[in-house]
């Protein structure tokens, strides 16, 4: 009662918030801390960070494709875009992940050829709601990030679809997630060997917020670097998530050290369903 009076309840349930902390803590032992540390970008759904124009649906959205490869650090995957009305691979795919998972490599790294690639499609309807696009090219860039790493995430597989949203926050898409949280579309590759490119929403608003606010809290970015890019009912959330976040120094205090190289705990806690 008291910490309700006082304004101190947490913004979410205590069990979520565990499974947050505890994910980014698997993401930055398995995904390069160092990378996240020096190159991981908060990406807005701007100009600065989608520039160009293109003549076409499709030409559009390989250029939001590109970019969004080149901010999760996964320029140098066997991955690539397929035209609308590609049909789909007969049988399922057997690319093996690159060595390095994440940080775009040098360019010595051949770029293998479309047929010898992860397919990823598209709804061409979604290129005039380019927040919910990109955000399903980074959910579907986080799934094989994902995948490709050999320890299991805090929750285990019955929890995927939620870690790969949280993965997608973790590559520094949360905004444009928590912008399009509301935003489902059916699935529309189901024989492409994983989740289709478009927003296909398996947490609320509330838990990618605060995921959000824990990215910033360890990049130490301020909070109105982020606030113009995020949608008004979400701004107060946000700001009460981020004073959370950074009063949890027990919990926190263990992703800092995992930044700087060192080995944080591994942790069993299991989001409940």
């Amino acid at each position: 009662m008291f910490s309700t009076l006082f304004g101190t309840k947490p913004p979410l349930d205590e069990a979520s918030i565990q499974w947050i902390f505890e994910t980014f803590s698997w993401a930055l032992r398995n995904l390069s801390a160092e990378n996240f540390c020096q190159s991981t970008v908060l990406v807005t759904p701007t100009n600065e960070h989608f520039p160009g124009r293109a003549s076409s649906v499709h030409d559009m959205a390989s250029l939001m494709f590109a970019r969004t490869l080149d901010y999760a650090g996964m320029s140098h995957w066997p991955i690539h875009l397929m035209a609308p009305g590609s049909p789909a691979p007969n049988q399922p795919l057997r690319i093996a992940p690159p060595i390095v998972l994440r940080g775009n490599t040098p360019d010595s790294i051949p770029t293998p050829e479309p047929n010898c690639s992860i397919p990823v499609a598209y709804d061409p309807k979604l290129v005039n709601n380019p927040e919910a696009m990109i955000a399903g090219f980074a959910q579907v860039l986080a799934h094989y990030l994902g995948s490709a790493v050999r320890s299991e995430p805090p929750g285990g597989i019955p929890n995927w679809p939620q870690t790969t949203e949280i993965l997608g926050v973790f590559l520094g898409f949360g905004v444009l997630f928590a912008n399009t949280a509301f935003n489902y579309r059916p699935s529309a590759c189901g024989s492409c060997g994983g989740p289709p490119a478009e927003r296909q929403v398996f947490l609320s608003q509330f838990d990618i917020t605060y995921a959000l606010a824990l990215f910033c809290a360890l990049k130490k970015l301020p909070t109105n670097q982020l606030t113009p890019h995020l949608k008004r009912s979400l701004r107060g959330y946000f700001k009460q998530c981020r004073r959370d976040v950074e009063r949890r120094t027990e919990a926190l205090q263990p992703l800092l050290a995992c930044e700087s190289g060192q080995r944080s705990p591994v942790s069993k806690h299991k989001r409940p369903s």
